[in-house]
């Protein structure tokens, strides 16, 4: 079970990927930025179910802070140029 769904989540990581590196707008990146942070960290959970190793929840926390932190930058450069 934890292979299929680690498989699913790093195809759809792929699939965002091309979008974040194709996207027509600044707009479509950010947002794929976004999800692809939020995929990340659901990686990182699913690792430390898997292993049972608590570290990796604590890089999750960090990865999350960052990517909220990085979105929250785009978006505001994107609204009022930084």
């Amino acid at each position: 079970m934890f292979e299929t769904v680690t498989i699913i989540l790093l195809l759809s990581m792929l699939i965002t990927l091309l979008r974040f590196l194709k996207g027509p707008t600044l707009s479509d990146r950010v947002l794929a930025f976004d999800v692809l942070s939020i995929m990340g960290v659901s990686l990182l959970i699913l690792l430390a179910l898997h292993f049972e190793q608590s570290y990796y929840l604590d890089i999750a926390l960090v990865f999350g802070l960052i990517g909220f932190l990085g979105s929250t930058l785009f978006g505001r450069y994107i609204e009022k140029g930084l």
